[in-house]
């Protein structure tokens, strides 16, 4: 019998550099929080969104379905006590976690991440690497043992996402191993800028038209 899986996505940051909240953008007519869920609950058993407050959690939840509402266990800390509120939450074992903010998540690169991480004895994590730069927020992790390492980075007051990474077994995947499932690695883009978004757009009117080749 496999394995339950979850996924967590983080909806509470505060999007100061973008100036709106992100998970409320369209795309496609839709918000990418709605879009995000939809995406995942085709890869997980249960979607877990982690917004920053109960207030926040509240009107998170009008707009979404078929997801469990949680909140950062400590509000204002950042995206450590988001993954400590949805990993507490969770209830499958191999947890996919990230954010709000990536119009373009590949359903196959999920899929193939916790498939690597299940078939890593004792992996404590499953987290792409690209340009030498890690992505913590589009990886899969060990339920318990994450709960255990965000549990303490948040009594030593460590806000870095890559402080709990140090307590556990990490596998490294090489986004170049994830490129024949999405030749322009676009999971990956996030929603930080302005200019951001504007390439976000252009990116999904081009995807959009008849004829695209993705």
């Amino acid at each position: 019998m496999e394995a339950m899986r979850s996924a967590v996505i983080l909806a509470g940051g505060s999007s100061s550099r973008l100036g709106v909240e992100k998970s409320l953008l369209e795309f496609g007519g839709k918000p990418l929080l709605c879009r995000t869920v939809e995406l995942l609950l085709q890869a997980a058993d249960e979607v877990i969104v982690v917004a920053r407050d109960a207030d926040h959690a509240s009107r998170l939840g009008e707009l979404v379905s078929g997801a469990v509402l949680a909140q950062d266990s400590v509000p204002g800390f950042g995206p450590v006590a988001g993954l400590d509120a949805g990993m507490r939450c969770a209830r499958g074992m191999p947890v996919f976690a990230t954010g709000c903010d990536l119009p373009f998540l590949n359903l196959l690169v999920i899929e193939r991440l916790f498939d690597i991480f299940e078939q890593e004895e004792g992996c404590g994590a499953a987290v792409p690497v690209r340009g030498g730069y890690i992505e913590p927020l589009h990886a899969v992790y060990d339920r318990d043992g994450m709960l255990s390492a965000c549990e303490g980075a948040l009594k030593k007051g460590e806000r870095r996402i890559a402080a709990p990474l140090r307590h556990l077994r990490v596998m490294s995947v090489s986004a170049e191993l994830l490129r024949p499932l999405d030749p322009q690695l676009l999971t990956f883009f996030n929603l930080n800028t302005p200019q951001d978004l504007l390439e976000a757009r252009r990116l999904w009117l081009e995807r959009s038209s008849p004829g695209a080749g993705f």
